[in-house]
């Protein structure tokens, strides 16, 4: 809030230490970390990542306990799909897993 209020600058140190970010890199890997961390998303299950996305929305816009509420009949549905299964057959498996968004 303190930064929001008086309009100061600060660091990238200092957003990393009040979470505003999750990590910090030097300026010539910041792309190349970016791709590492968008290729690692689109690896998960395109269904499961929407609903995380849309849950962290409803949080805010919603509030916290609608989010929850809202978010159980989501994840018993995640549990009926093909990603799902995928998923859980990767695991026993050991091999990675091909999501398909269905």
């Amino acid at each position: 809030m303190k930064y929001i209020l008086t309009g100061e600058t600060f660091e990238s140190d200092e957003a990393l230490r009040i979470g505003l970010v999750q990590e910090v890199v030097e300026k010539n890997e910041l792309v190349k970390r970016g791709m590492q961390l968008a290729e690692k998303i689109a690896a998960q299950a395109p269904l499961g990542v929407y609903a995380t996305l849309k849950s962290s929305l409803d949080s805010v816009t919603h509030g916290e306990l609608k989010a929850a509420e809202d978010l159980l009949p989501q994840l018993l549905a995640l549990m009926e799909t093909k990603d799902a299964e995928e998923g859980l057959a990767s695991f026993v498996e050991k091999r990675p897993a091909v999501f398909q968004g269905k």
